[in-house]
């Protein structure tokens, strides 16, 4: 696994147009790339559900998240850790545990980016 610094894409507006509207440049492929590797580990598309299962606003504790895994504790802070750094969640330390929930809008960007038009009159 690589040890490179996945940068948080583009809060608040859209990252690029959907897939199918025009090509990407190359550095809209570049920051998608990053939020694409995140989440391609099974275990952090695993922890990604977990945490986004809780809803708009909805959070969830790291104590919570460990214990559906048969991996230890720092792997798991470590998998958290990515998805932070590729702009998917964020966290909050209260007292002695960690509470993460996902940054608004991130989904809806993400499957707006993947959401195809169907052209008239195509079958659904």
């Amino acid at each position: 696994m690589s040890k490179q610094e996945l940068e948080v894409i583009g809060q608040g507006t859209a990252c690029c147009p959907g897939l199918s509207a025009a090509p990407l440049a190359e550095d809209q492929a570049a920051d998608l790339a990053k939020v694409f590797k995140a989440l391609g580990d099974p275990v952090r598309l695993r922890l990604m559900s977990m945490i986004a299962s809780r809803g708009e606003g909805g959070e969830v504790c790291v104590c919570e998240l460990t214990p559906a895994f048969d991996l230890s504790q720092p792997t798991i802070s470590h998998h958290l850790k990515l998805l932070r750094q590729a702009g998917l969640i964020d966290c909050e330390r209260r007292g002695t545990w960690v509470y993460y929930w996902v940054l608004p809008g991130v989904l809806d960007r993400l499957a707006a980016f993947l959401t195809t038009t169907q052209p008239a009159g195509a079958p659904a």
